[in-house]
């Protein structure tokens, strides 16, 4: 049946994303305040950037994100296959782009994995760490819209 609309049926109706949701607030000078399911994160200025340095700046929360869900993916990795987790470490760094726009150029992470993972599981934990949702969301772009409230 060709040129026919398709059925809506409940089995083939796309389903609805979730959308997760945050608010950010002004706390003063250059300090705000992320409200996330009732999680409160801080974010700030160093000093030398006009803040008081009272807690990470956006850009180091976003490397910070991308390395703790790579310690996520990898820390269920382990679990999964029996393997402790006492030991597992992520580091990042990151370095910012010297052209406009601002923007982080490039981050580097690095896995250390606990002293007990067996050498013959090196190369699958590394690839189950490496596609982690963040790495995958920087990997193909979100949509972004940033709009003013009416």
């Amino acid at each position: 049946m060709t040129g026919t609309a398709p059925h809506n049926t409940p089995e083939s109706r796309p389903m609805e994303a979730e959308v997760h949701r945050l608010d950010v607030s002004h706390t003063g000078g250059d300090a705000y305040t992320v409200e996330v399911r009732g999680h409160r994160i801080r974010v700030d200025q160093p000093a030398e950037a006009g803040g008081t340095d009272t807690a990470p700046t956006p850009t180091e929360l976003f490397a910070a994100s991308l390395a703790t869900c790579v310690a996520f993916y990898a820390g269920r990795f382990l679990h999964r296959h029996g393997l402790p987790r006492s030991g597992l470490r992520v580091r990042a760094g990151f370095v910012m782009a010297t052209d406009r726009p601002a923007r982080v150029a490039s981050v580097r992470i690095v896995v250390v994995p606990p002293p007990a993972l067996p050498e013959e599981r090196r190369a699958a934990l590394l690839a189950v760490a490496s596609h982690c949702t963040v790495h995958n969301t920087l990997e193909q772009s979100p949509e972004i819209g940033v709009e003013l409230a009416p």
